[in-house]
């Protein structure tokens, strides 16, 4: 494991270091890599124990959507928290959340069943597919993401899920349309989208003829922010009817604004059968959910009583919160601010791609922008381990928190920063890349 970059103030130090005698290990590597403890945040600016200052391009990996302590958001807390926080029983605050939701998704989507968890409720979608199919088998893309616990961890497309096993049968795993590193090794458009194809000769040896749903990312965020070809989606739409199956978009990561539209499927007029929703949702109070049909949500034993339902799911606390993120998101304009700032970043991104030569690719759409790091262009080597550690510990010693200790360089700041704010922390960021480049000479 690395060890910390140690660049925390005496005070986040000595939390920190308080902190280890009864913390389990296994949290974020983002944290256990700075080592700072953090006080308090405004808007895109976090401040630690020390009183130092960040701006922030993580959002807690796409929760914040508000950024830090939105007046708003906190208010509508505050007073449901005094009220009601608990229970199962219908309250003001759900009936407002799901008929706010009702009038942002589109037709037919208008059932809405919620939780507190982004793997719980991607694990109640695929029972909801299998309810509905009487089929068993899920697809899954390699370098997918959605969630840890045990019912999906057989649909993690990389390394990580090694060590776990055995996991839940029935998965099938196929590539993904990431273009810049092409499973297939060939270049899109001249491809023809070969990994779709390639994926259903796969399912046609390897599935048992049973497959309930294929679930997907429309960009796939723990991979690295990947943006697929804008015909891609569509042709796995296709692949899921061949199928006989439901299509599943987890929109935890890209939902409420992130890309530039609410949605990441509406980039390509994709409508899927059943969406999962979070992150950004409720804006850093956990809650998430599983959109669908009302006929596909009358499938049994789903629509059982207490068969899809859950202790902390669309509690009145919950409901409050993501109901001012909705509001919020909508009222500000937030979708609008993530695509136009997002171009700006990308624009600049870009230009500094023409002078670093570290800089193999950058795409994005919205504010979800992902850049690869390479040790050298022509073969796509990835630039080391002990050069982005250092880079995002550079970073964080400038001020700014991004998810650059990896190869694949993760941006997502919250939803509401600023042109301004934007183009500052992409000043510390060149900075800091400019002084890896020098030791890449």
């Amino acid at each position: 494991m690395s060890e910390p970059v140690r660049i925390s103030g005496p005070e986040s130090a000595k939390l920190v270091e308080e902190e280890q005698a009864w913390l389990a290990p296994g949290i974020q590597r983002l944290a256990t890599l700075a080592g700072i403890a953090m006080r308090s945040g405004q808007g895109v600016v976090l401040e630690d124990e020390d009183g130092r200052s960040y701006l922030d391009f993580m959002a807690g990996v796409c929760v914040a959507s508000l950024g830090h302590s939105h007046p708003r958001w906190a208010s509508a807390i505050s007073r449901q928290a005094s009220q009601l926080a608990v229970g199962s029983f219908t309250s003001q605050a759900r009936v407002a959340l799901l008929k706010l939701l009702a009038s942002i998704l589109p037709e037919p989507l208008r059932r809405v069943q919620l939780y507190s968890g982004g793997a719980e409720a991607v694990e109640s979608a695929i029972r909801l597919a299998k309810a509905r199919t009487g089929k068993f088998e899920v697809v899954s893309f390699w370098g997918g993401f959605h969630g840890k616990t045990g019912g999906v961890l057989s649909l993690i497309g990389d390394p990580f899920k090694r060590g776990w096993g055995p996991l839940t049968p029935g998965a099938h795993l196929v590539p993904y349309a990431d273009c810049y590193r092409c499973p297939l090794k060939t270049a899109y458009p001249g491809c023809g989208l070969g990994c779709v194809d390639l994926a259903r000769e796969q399912l046609r040896a390897a599935s048992l003829g049973a497959v309930a749903a294929v679930i997907v990312e429309p960009i796939q965020g723990t991979a690295g922010n990947v943006v697929p070809p804008a015909d891609w989606l569509p042709a796995v739409r296709d692949l899921t009817k061949e199928l006989g199956a439901l299509l599943i978009v987890d929109e935890m990561i890209t939902g409420f604004g992130r890309t530039g539209t609410m949605f990441g499927f509406e980039h390509t007029d994709t409508l899927p059968d059943v969406m999962t929703i979070g992150k950004g949702f409720g804006a850093g109070f956990p809650v998430t959910g599983v959109v669908t049909t009302a006929e596909i949500a009358q499938a049994e034993p789903w629509s059982k009583p207490s068969s899809s339902s859950s202790s902390y799911g669309g509690n009145p606390l919950a409901s409050a919160a993501a109901l001012a993120t909705v509001e919020t998101i909508l009222e500000e304009g937030l979708v609008e601010n993530s695509q136009r700032v997002g171009e700006l970043m990308l624009e600049r991104l870009r230009e500094m791609q023409e002078r670093f030569r570290v800089i193999g690719d950058v795409r994005g759409k919205g504010l979800l922008i992902g850049l690869d790091l390479v040790a050298d262009r022509a073969t796509r080597e990835p630039l080391p381990a002990r050069l982005t550690e250092r880079l995002y510990g550079r970073c964080v010693e400038l001020g700014l928190l991004v998810m650059a200790y990896g190869a694949r360089v993760r941006i997502n700041p919250p939803l509401v920063i600023g042109e301004e704010e934007a183009l500052a922390g992409l000043d510390i960021f060149e900075t800091a890349l400019e002084e890896i480049e020098a030791d890449c000479a």
